[in-house]
C-alpha cells in the first residue's frame, strides 16, 4: 500500500494512488474520480502529468476520496502549497514543514539528502573519489577542485560523506566510494536541490571565463515546441541521462571529474493564453 508520507510531489502521489485503486477495483475510473472530487477527467490526467495544479477548491475532494486522517490531510495540504510555491523562503518554510510532518526514520533520510545537496562541492568530492588517491592530505584535495575551495570546507565535504556512508576509510588510510550515492529522483522541488542547481548553473557561467573550449562542452537551441513534444522531450532526456550513467560506469580509469547540467524552460508563455497556467 502506497504511503503519502514517501511523496515530496502530490502529483506523483495521486497519479499512483489511481492506478493502485483502478487494480483493485475496476470501477475506479477517472469519471469515477471526477464525480467524487468535481473535476473534469482530462484535467485529473493533466494533474497527473504534472501540467495543472490543484485549486484551493477542489483540495478538500480529493482529501476525502482518499480518506486521509488528519495528519495525513496536514500533510497533503502542505504538499499541494509546495508544489505550487514558487519564492525561495516559501519553499524553504514548506519542505521544513513537510519534513517536520514525516515519521522519525523519513525525517533522518529527508535531512542527510537536504545537507548533501547544499553545498556542490559536496558531489564533487564524491565524483572525485573515484579515481583520486586521498589519504588525508586535505589542501590538496581542496585544490583538485575548479574552483578550488578552503581546507576547512574540504574537511566538511569528506566528514558528511562518511556520515552518509557514501565514502569510507580503508585499513590502508584511503577514502573510497561505497556505491552508496544518494539518488534526488522526482524530488528536485526540495529548496536543497533547487540552491545545488543554482550553484552548478553559476559554475558552468564561471567555466566560461576560467576554462578553454577544449575542456567543456556547451551548446544552446531556441526551439518551438507543443506540449506532446515537452513529453516526449523529457523521455528522451531521461534516456540520454541513462545512456550517459551507463557510460560512466563502464568507465575503467576515470582522471577527472566533471559536472554535466541539462536545462530547458520556457522563453514565451503558452499560445493563447494572457497569463501563466494554473
Amino acid at each position: 500500500m502506497i504511503s503519502l508520507f514517501d511523496y515530496l510531489d502530490y502529483r506523483d502521489f495521486l497519479k499512483e494512488f489511481y492506478e493502485s485503486k483502478k487494480k483493485e477495483s475496476p470501477f475506479f475510473s477517472l469519471r469515477y474520480m471526477s464525480g467524487k472530487v468535481g473535476m473534469d477527467p482530462g484535467n485529473i490526467v493533466k494533474v497527473f502529468q504534472g501540467k495543472r495544479h490543484l485549486s484551493k477548491r477542489l483540495l478538500e475532494g480529493f482529501i476525502n476520496l482518499c480518506d486521509f486522517k488528519a495528519k495525513e490531510a496536514k500533510y497533503f495540504r502542505a504538499l499541494v502549497a509546495f508544489g505550487k510555491a514558487k519564492k525561495e523562503n516559501e519553499v524553504k518554510r514548506l519542505y521544513e514543514e513537510l519534513i517536520s510532518l514525516k515519521d522519525v526514520q523519513s525525517l533522518k533520510l529527508r535531512a542527510t539528502q537536504y545537507e548533501f545537496y547544499k553545498k556542490w562541492y559536496y558531489t564533487a568530492i564524491a565524483a572525485l573519489l573515484n579515481f583520486y588517491e586521498f589519504k588525508g592530505d586535505y589542501k590538496s584535495l581542496a585544490n583538485q577542485l575548479t574552483p578550488p575551495i578552503t581546507v576547512k570546507q574540504a574537511k566538511e565535504g569528506i566528514r558528511l560523506l562518511e556520515k552518509l556512508r557514501i565514502v569510507k576509510k580503508n585499513d590502508d588510510g584511503i577514502y573510497s566510494l561505497t556505491n552508496n550515492f544518494l539518488t534526488t529522483g522526482n524530488e528536485w522541488h526540495s529548496i536543497a536541490i533547487r540552491k545545488f542547481q543554482e550553484e552548478t548553473t553559476r559554475l558552468a557561467l564561471e567555466s566560461f571565463k576560467s576554462q578553454s573550449p577544449k575542456e567543456r562542452n556547451m551548446s544552446t537551441l531556441s526551439i518551438s515546441i507543443s506540449e506532446e513534444d515537452l513529453d516526449k522531450i523529457n523521455e528522451l532526456t531521461k534516456e540520454y541521462r541513462k545512456s550517459i550513467l551507463k557510460l560512466v560506469d563502464e568507465t575503467e580509469n576515470p582522471n577527472r571529474a566533471y559536472q554535466l547540467n541539462i536545462q530547458l524552460f520556457p522563453l514565451t508563455k503558452a499560445k493563447g493564453t494572457g497569463h501563466d497556467k494554473a
